[in-house]
């Protein structure tokens, strides 16, 4: 079971205000340009606006977009098959425009090696919770 979430007070409150509403709009971003992630900016969001604003946290929990990915997540570490394949879909195209313009080796190099890394996370992740009964 998890711990309840303390808010924080003053200066600490405002950076966390600020880191959710950066997040917010970098995953707002992310999710029109190709190579900006859009989920782990939703998620980083999510968790400074627990510790800062219970407004903006509830928000998010109730929107229609936001909220199961966030539900799902809090809820067992869950990724849908059908993020992981956009994800993945969105790697190997952002793989593809980096290829065409032909970057150093060591750009190429940390590029795959990032994206390798962030494709074997979410698919090592879950894709429904386990109910009752379930082995």
């Amino acid at each position: 079971m998890s711990e309840p979430v303390v808010m924080a007070r003053g200066l600490k409150r405002l950076g966390y205000l600020v880191l959710a509403w950066v997040s917010l709009g970098l995953a707002l971003l992310g999710a029109v340009l190709p190579g900006l992630p859009c989920t782990e900016f939703v998620l980083l969001s999510a968790w400074a606006a627990s510790r800062s604003s219970p407004r903006l946290s509830r928000w998010l929990e109730r929107h229609r977009l936001f909220g199961p990915l966030l539900r799902d997540w809090r809820d067992g570490g869950v990724i849908s098959r059908r993020s992981k394949t956009v994800a993945s879909l969105a790697m190997l195209g952002c793989l593809g425009l980096l290829l065409w313009h032909q970057p150093p080796a060591w750009v190429l190099a940390c590029a795959v090696g990032g994206m390798g890394c962030g494709a074997l996370f979410i698919w090592s992740r879950p894709e429904g919770r386990k109910r009752c009964g379930d082995s």
